[in-house]
């Protein structure tokens, strides 16, 4: 595995938080500038930082036309894989560049402007890229929502974003299931209380719907014979797009995400961190719903002059737990970047890895895993199985980019199972006390960054200033609040542990989940697992676990769970009380992967809660509630 001296990195990250306008200017030469920029940080707001003020750009045009210009016209930029419909197509950097055009053209005859919204509630299709590159080409402001969210939270996202236009499709398709998204949409805007002027959608053969006279229009209708549209000239700093995260309040905070900054720091990190290259085959397997699909399925590749893979399908069931490495021989992958949980899923399917013999994969250098902790064992089971360097990092919705990872581009650094690895040069991460005192190194606190965010990231919430500051900025005075738990070690390697709500006290003793959940995914026979506080009378809760067994298990689970329990007693020791584990058929998560914690506890506190408009499959829940039941932990 290629090295670097450690040395070397940490010159750069210190230069980067010491003159961080000359770091960050000398980046910014990657983009091309309608208009220079006058100041590389605006402090003038503190603490609402402003990149590149007076600058002017267009994403669009640094991720399609100038690679055109610059004679890229023929390189594929679009890979589109559907493995729920078999069905394969493929846009070159001048194919991909007239679909945006004429479809910006489209928007802007229904009435689309600078600085107006659009909402896009779509599907795994080229269409979307489409339409987030046609909204970004003209200065509109896209937001996307994830495709079959119920009515009623995209109802919410509706009433805060305000979109004039919504483009959507008639469906989504999950393995085994059609979702039609007409009426799910249909139904948001009855609630809402703002009402949108029209609608546009594309039609699927595997459903059809009924348009609205008046509002709605088909996709080909709309765009297909549009005069297509130039680029509009924006200020760095005007609104890119804006994708919505829960609240804790039940309101959606809207992340802002700027032209200027996100360019700069989007480009960059594509060869400083995932080790590509112009020409480059790189694949998210996320979902444009999320910020991994926003960031790293559409606009970094394009920017950095890759080739960008959109696939409709999941690790395993589509049809099998080899569908990953089709995808990666079929189209020489150099980059794999998907969630810890695809690849514990393969495992648990496949523990022998036995379908990757199938399939060349020698093209693929690097697997970065990102979304939710990667635990050591998944992390070395990816290792031995592909046998490249397997980069666990870590980043957030708002941060729109890595803030700790190993850089392929930068030269890696040796690699230890449970880390992310050191802080990405920009970003000044710390571990704080409840009372801001940093923490010695090995013991777990706040995770924080120190104020300025680097480009890229949110300067604040949508039309929202006020929540942001007291969101993300009050706590810790300073201070970004990450709301992840964790800790450095001695060579200031970043370990995230949790969230910060998932570090339980017993007996008041603070303890990570994470922890117990790394020595859990250790055992022989557990594909994955979750653990979580629950209530307890005498030592205020007391940690639980639902494990997950690989595929093929037929030891008895009263044995595994006695080997779990004996584990933990022994690699943390009596003072984490670990002491029940269930063994259950699969673990409840959102689309993107994430473990739903939070509704476990509550389903084994009897706490009543509203079911999650990211869950991948409500029936889950029903079955962890009778698992509880059988145990004797819930009613």
């Amino acid at each position: 595995m290629p090295k670097a001296l450690t040395p070397d990195f940490d010159t750069l990250c210190a230069d980067a938080l010491a003159d961080p306008q000359t770091f960050w200017a000398d980046i910014a030469k990657n983009i091309e500038w309608s208009s220079p920029y006058g100041r590389v940080l605006d402090e003038s707001d503190a603490p609402l930082y402003r990149w590149f003020t007076g600058g002017t750009l267009n994403t669009c045009y640094n991720a399609l036309d100038r690679h055109v210009a610059e004679g890229r016209a023929d390189q594929l930029a679009l890979i589109y894989d559907s493995a729920m419909t078999g069905t394969k197509k493929t846009f070159t950097y001048a194919e991909l560049l007239g679909e945006v055009e004429r479809a910006a053209g489209g928007l802007r005859n229904l009435g689309i402007t600078r600085g107006d919204t659009v909402v896009v509630y779509m599907p795994m299709i080229p269409e979307a890229v489409v339409a987030m590159l046609a909204c970004a080409r003209i200065g509109a402001i896209h937001s996307v929502v994830f495709g079959g969210f119920a009515p009623h939270e995209l109802a919410k996202r509706i009433d805060d974003a305000n979109p004039k236009v919504i483009i959507s499709a008639t469906c989504g398709l999950e393995p085994n299931r059609i979702i039609p998204y007409k009426p799910l949409l249909d139904e948001a805007i009855d609630i809402a209380t703002h009402k949108v002027e029209r609608c546009v959608i594309v039609r699927r053969p595997q459903a059809d719907a009924v348009l609205i006279n008046g509002r709605d229009l088909w996709w080909d209708e709309a765009f297909i014979d549009a005069e297509p549209a130039p680029c509009a000239e924006l200020d760095a700093t005007d609104t890119l797009y804006v994708l919505y995260t829960s609240g804790t309040t039940g309101v959606p905070k809207g992340v802002v995400r700027d032209n200027g900054g996100h360019a700069v720091a989007l480009k960059w990190s594509m060869k400083a961190i995932y080790g590509i290259d112009p020409g480059d085959v790189f694949w998210a397997a996320s979902d444009i719903g999320w910020v991994v699909g926003h960031s790293y399925i559409v606009y970094a590749p394009l920017l950095a002059g890759a080739t960008t893979i959109l696939y409709e399908g999941k690790p395993v069931g589509t049809p099998d737990p080899g569908a990953f490495w089709r995808i990666i021989a079929e189209y020489n992958v150099k980059t794999l970047f998907t969630a810890p949980t695809a690849f514990r899923a393969i495992r648990r399917d496949d523990p022998n890895a036995e379908f990757i013999k199938d399939h060349d994969i020698s093209s693929l250098k690097y697997l970065f895993l990102a979304g939710e902790r990667c635990d050591p064992d998944t992390l070395e089971w990816a290792q031995k199985t592909l046998r490249v360097p397997v980069i666990d990092h870590w980043w957030q919705t708002e941060t729109g980019w890595p803030i700790a990872s190993n850089c392929a581009g930068l030269g890696l650094l040796p690699v230890k199972p449970g880390s992310s690895a050191k802080p990405v040069p920009g970003w000044d991460v710390r571990v704080l006390d409840e009372d801001g005192n940093e923490t010695p190194d090995g013991d777990t606190g706040n995770v924080v960054v120190k104020l300025p965010l680097p480009p890229g990231s949110l300067p604040t919430l949508f039309h929202n200033d006020e929540a942001y500051i007291a969101s993300y900025l009050t706590r810790f005075p300073g201070y970004y609040e990450t709301s992840d738990a964790g800790y450095k070690d001695d060579d200031g390697y970043l370990y995230i542990m949790s969230r910060i709500d998932d570090i339980i006290n017993v007996s008041g003793h603070r303890l990570s989940t994470g922890g117990m959940e790394e020595v859990l995914a250790g055992h022989q026979d557990v594909a994955e697992c979750a653990v979580f506080g629950i209530n307890d009378a005498l030592k205020g809760e007391v940690p639980l676990g639902l494990v997950v067994l690989k595929s093929g298990c037929a030891r008895e689970h009263d044995t595994i769970v006695k080997e779990l329990v004996l584990r933990v007693r022994e690699k943390i020791g009596p003072v984490a009380a670990f002491k029940r584990a269930i063994v259950v058929k699969r673990l409840p998560k959102t689309r993107s992967g994430k473990i739903l914690r939070g509704i476990m506890k509550k389903i084994a506190d009897g706490v009543d809660f509203d079911l999650p408009a990211t869950i991948d499959d409500p029936t889950i829940l029903d079955e962890i509630t009778q698992a509880m039941r059988d145990a004797g932990i819930t009613d």
